[in-house]
């Protein structure tokens, strides 16, 4: 992960970093992925999709924050990868909790879709459990499979901008 600028933080220790991350980072689960090991860790701030890739927005001690970044590549959604991840210490903000943030649209439209996925096994049982709700239905699909690029009208990958 490369650092851009050098440390910024407050006389209590807290230290704030932006990451931009690019790659298969949009439809496979990987901002609510964010948002679950920001709460373990108990950091603030945000992630939001963009037109490039994600930008994660955080704030914690340094530990905090080095544990996050090593974690960050290790437990990723089983579909998501990381192309490239740039990282600028910024000064705090004092942001109180975390969030996932309505995505921006803005700027050239960069970030990578994933082709159509196959149906997984998990979905695949539920199409035929008698039992389940989605018994016998056709467009059954999660985070790591189903249709990606074919329903895509436009980026950030976000229910709103699909067919």
């Amino acid at each position: 992960m490369n650092s851009s600028t050098p440390q910024h933080d407050y006389q209590d220790g807290t230290h704030r970093l932006r990451l931009v991350i690019r790659g298969a980072v949009q439809g496979v689960g990987f901002r609510p992925y964010i948002y679950r090991l920001a709460s373990e860790l108990k950091l603030r701030g945000y992630v939001t999709n963009t037109a490039q890739g994600v930008v994660i927005d955080i704030e914690q001690n340094q530990q905090t924050l080095d544990q996050f970044l090593a974690r960050l590549p290790r437990e990723l959604p089983p579909r998501a990868f990381i192309q490239s991840c740039e990282v600028s210490h910024l000064d705090p903000l004092g942001q109180e909790s975390f969030e996932i943030r309505t995505s921006s649209d803005g700027g050239s439209k960069t970030a990578y879709v994933l082709p159509d996925i196959a149906t997984c096994p998990d979905c695949l049982q539920d199409i035929f459990d008698s039992t389940n709700r989605r018994y016998l239905y056709p467009f059954t699909n999660c985070t790591n499979c189903g249709p990606r690029y074919t329903i895509m009208e436009s980026l950030p990958y976000d229910r709103a901008n699909t067919t």
